[in-house]
């Protein structure tokens, strides 16, 4: 088997949301105060949270560990992704985006365990890849004014599976409490890596 080295990567924050209100979408705050729950008074603030469609192996609302915490995105695979679903922009709040960085090549990419150790201490360990859903298509759906009864069955919520495949970022939970700010700058660091056979 062949074993990645360990390496660290420099990215920097562009854009910090909170999902103040009753569903996921997101939208822009001056920071983001972070407990081991999560978000400070987010909708995806908690320690733990009930099972969903992603996890089929547990009965639907089953409580487990929130490594749901945070939605990271990427300012460069936004871009990729409106421009594969034909539009001007995909903004981070539709999506319910926590962060958005830039810097990272591949955000989308970054493996499970990956650390994202800020300036101030306060970190973020990655659970892993956050696949595209109906759900986050229906709501760019109901932004770009489609009309529609639902709108998880449009052509713009069907398009954006493709279009943001493995590049829809990346879900992680708090592992060190503290807060992040637009601007600030971090270190990914990456774990060995091998593909298990």
């Amino acid at each position: 088997m062949k074993i990645i080295p360990a390496k660290k990567l420099k990215g920097r924050v562009s854009q910090v949301l909170q999902a103040k209100g009753k569903d996921f979408v997101s939208e822009p705050v001056s920071s983001l105060p972070l407990s081991f729950g999560g978000i400070v008074g987010d909708f995806h603030e908690g320690l733990t949270r009930k099972s969903g469609g992603r996890e089929p192996w547990y009965q639907r609302g089953t409580k487990m560990r929130n490594e749901r915490q945070l939605s990271i995105l990427s300012e460069e695979e936004l871009v990729e992704i409106a421009s594969g679903m034909n539009l001007d922009v995909v903004e981070a709040g539709w999506i319910g985006a926590s962060l958005v960085f830039e810097g990272i090549p591949n955000l989308s990419y970054l493996p499970p365990r990956t650390l994202i150790i800020f300036e101030n201490g306060t970190t973020l360990r990655v659970d892993g890849y956050n696949a595209p859903c109906r759900l986050a298509g229906g709501s760019i759906s109901k932004h770009i004014g489609e009309e529609a009864d639902d709108h998880t069955r449009t052509d713009t919520a069907l398009k954006f599976k493709d279009a943001a495949y493995m590049k829809r970022g990346l879900v992680a939970w708090v592992e060190c409490e503290g807060e992040i700010r637009s601007g600030d700058e971090f270190t990914a660091r990456i774990w060995e890596q091998w593909n298990y056979e």
